[in-house]
């Protein structure tokens, strides 16, 4: 038996899409799959505290369209603030 390493995707229905087409093997072809699904380490699993992509890109864009327009504070103002707290 011959082994022939790929990676790909499960989609929502559960059928494999491989990223790449296999070019090894005639077609059609009886074939064992093995799944191997990689196990979310500490690193990886969710923090409840982080801060969702989506909503950092619209305060990032916020920031720069403030930039762009003037409404920014001095810096000294900003350093008084975080003193203060």
């Amino acid at each position: 038996m011959k082994a022939i390493e790929v990676t790909g995707k499960i989609d929502s229905e559960g059928n494999l899409i491989l990223d790449q087409p296999i070019r090894e093997i005639t077609y059609p072809y009886q074939v064992r799959v093995i799944v191997l699904v990689p196990e979310p380490t500490a690193a990886e699993e969710i923090d409840p505290d982080d801060t969702p992509v989506e909503e950092i890109k619209a305060s990032l864009r916020r920031a720069l369209q403030q930039a762009k327009t003037g409404q920014t504070r001095p810096i000294s103002e900003l350093w008084d603030r975080i003193d203060a707290e």
